[in-house]
């Protein structure tokens, strides 16, 4: 098992190597935790009004759905980058957690950073983490 911070790293950069990795190794298992922490980059303004405006499309009743919290948000991002109407891609993604924060189980343990996805290989210094886009979009995060 891979237990990834997510603090620091850009979300599409992340997620592509997370899903690249769950399709090359069968039987591999990824963690990502801290997912409010991770960025993506661009102004404010525009990331803003693009996931509202994702947030809209659709019927109530009928979907789609679009996440509000941050590690859903991350986990749709992976899904988007596998084959999951097929069944490699649906194994792929049963193997990924992601979760909010660092739960007790992973505390203690060695956490790993991805290198290509870090904030560092920004161009530009434009970014907003993932949890500040969560509560623009009517997320209230749980006081721990």
């Amino acid at each position: 098992m891979e237990i990834i911070d997510g603090e620091g790293h850009i979300l599409g950069r992340l997620a592509s190597e997370v899903a690249s990795a769950l399709l090359k190794e069968k039987g591999k298992r990824i963690t990502i935790v801290n997912a409010e922490r991770v960025l993506i980059s661009g102004s404010k303004e525009a990331i803003f009004e693009g996931y509202k405006r994702r947030k809209r499309q659709g019927s109530k009743e009928q979907g789609p759905y679009f996440p509000k919290m941050p590690d859903s948000i991350l986990k749709r991002t992976v899904r988007g980058m596998l084959p999951y109407k097929k069944e490699r891609g649906r194994d792929a993604l049963s193997r990924l957690r992601v979760y909010f924060g660092i739960p007790d189980e992973y505390a203690g343990k060695e956490r790993k950073r991805v290198e290509s996805a870090d904030v560092e290989k920004l161009s530009i210094a434009k970014y907003v983490t993932l949890g500040e886009v969560s509560e623009k979009l009517g997320w209230v995060p749980k006081k721990r």
